[in-house]
């Protein structure tokens, strides 16, 4: 899910419409190079006599972006023949990985890019291919069989349509193998921006989907399907697949809920400010790396927000009217720095699980929801989710100096602290 600085910018892929329209759609036979296959044949069939022994391996990739005020994260992956670097922005809420498409269409429309587009190899996915078929609804019917067609429309008012191809991912492993891999994404021909447009060159889709990018690696038996992230509060980071770098026996694991099984939701639960229940409960949330705040749904909101300012009351911050950052930010009797100089006025938030018998909870002290705006205000990270129903979106700001996990094996989420998330894991090779 894409969700951006003042709203719920592609909430969802939970409220997605998916619309296909293979008569207006671009003909991929004979547009391309020529090339019937992803890699040479030598290079395939080594690629399948190392399934077996990848498996216990991982990938890592640096993260490059903040919360605040980029507003957006991205990883460089190499992609194409000849490999091309590609800035993507690492979605756990969406299977589909595309980027901006070289390939002509009716209606070819594009948004500024870092990079030139992506020129796909001539490998178009089969609309009768199981992984087309995982980007339909079970009732849809091939209108053409030699291409799979996709159009997504998301809540902010921006789209994407394109083919499913395709093509060669550059991976370095930890280990130090290189390792140059055929895998799906979609060729984008016409994109409509939202609002506030990231500067990037497509989506990494890191959804529990079988397109979702470790979802096919897992498959091929190249890594675990495991997926993890370290946002650092001071920006960067680093995304990981595969699970053999991190302590199991050290990290909190909450099983992954069957209210909403195809996103990664811990189910509900129940808000508490200061260590005390609040009384606002029954919340349904996500783990979502596509938004960059972190959103509950508007009766939740109002009540945080009462109890907020409430704990503000007598104390030397009044609110910044003038300040249009965020919708709610605070002035002090000074210039705010940084959040050191803040987090005295603000209690730590808790989420309590209520699908848990220990009590679990994931913790949000004042830095896990709050930032302080470029006209030295501190403003709240927590925001109204008006056009994402009941649901309730845990963003980055919230997942800053956590390692948090998706184990789509174990069906469950994982998080521990780590305040060294701007630093690489040390490994023998960690850079595309």
């Amino acid at each position: 899910m894409k969700v951006g600085m003042l709203g719920l910018l592609r909430v969802v892929v939970l409220m997605l419409v998916l619309r296909v329209s293979s008569s207006s759609s671009a003909s991929y036979s004979g547009k391309q190079n020529g090339r019937k296959s992803m890699l040479p044949v030598s290079a395939q069939a080594t690629t399948s006599s190392l399934m077996l022994n990848r498996v216990g391996n991982s990938v890592v990739l640096p993260l490059h972006g903040n919360v605040y005020p980029d507003g957006f994260f991205d990883v460089t992956l190499n992609i194409g023949q000849p490999s091309k670097p590609y800035f993507l922005d690492p979605d756990t809420g969406s299977d589909l990985t595309w980027l901006q498409c070289d390939l002509k269409g009716p209606y070819q429309r594009f948004p500024k890019a870092p990079h030139p587009h992506y020129k796909p190899s001539n490998n178009p996915v089969l609309c009768e291919d199981p992984l087309c078929k995982s980007l339909h609804p079970p009732e849809y019917k091939c209108e053409t069989t030699e291409q799979c067609d996709y159009e997504f429309w998301f809540q902010d008012g921006s789209s994407t349509r394109g083919v499913l191809v395709k093509d060669a991912f550059s991976f370095n492993f930890r280990d130090g193998t290189q390792l140059e891999h055929s895998l799906a994404l979609g060729c984008g021909y016409n994109q409509t921006p939202g609002p506030f447009p990231n500067p990037t060159d497509g989506v990494l889709g890191l959804g529990k989907g079988k397109l979702s990018i470790v979802s096919q690696l897992s498959v091929d038996g190249l890594v675990r399907n495991i997926i993890g992230h370290c946002i650092s509060v001071r920006g960067g980071g680093y995304l990981f697949f595969g699970d053999d770098h991190y302590d199991s026996s050290l990290v909190q694991w909450i099983s992954m809920s069957s209210d909403l099984p195809e996103y990664y939701s811990p189910g509900w639960v129940e808000l508490k400010f200061g260590g005390q229940p609040t009384g606002i409960e029954n919340l349904l949330t996500v783990f979502d790396s596509g938004s960059s705040y972190t959103y509950l749904y508007p009766p939740a909101y109002e009540a945080l927000i009462t109890l907020v300012k409430e704990e503000l009351t007598g104390k030397s911050l009044k609110e910044a009217l003038d300040d249009e950052t965020l919708p709610l930010c605070w002035k002090g009797e000074r210039p705010f720095k940084s959040l050191d100089d803040v987090r005295e006025y603000f209690k730590p938030i808790a989420l309590s699980f209520a699908n848990d018998e220990k009590d679990t909870q994931f913790e949000l002290p004042p830095e896990a929801y709050l930032i302080i705006s470029d006209k030295e205000n501190v403003c709240l990270g927590i925001l109204n989710g008006t056009a994402g129903g009941n649901l309730n979106i845990i963003g980055d700001i919230s997942m800053q100096d956590k390692v948090v996990i998706y184990d789509n094996e174990m069906q469950r989420i994982g998080w521990a602290p780590e305040k060294n998330c701007d630093q690489l894991p040390k490994s023998e090779s960690t850079s595309i």
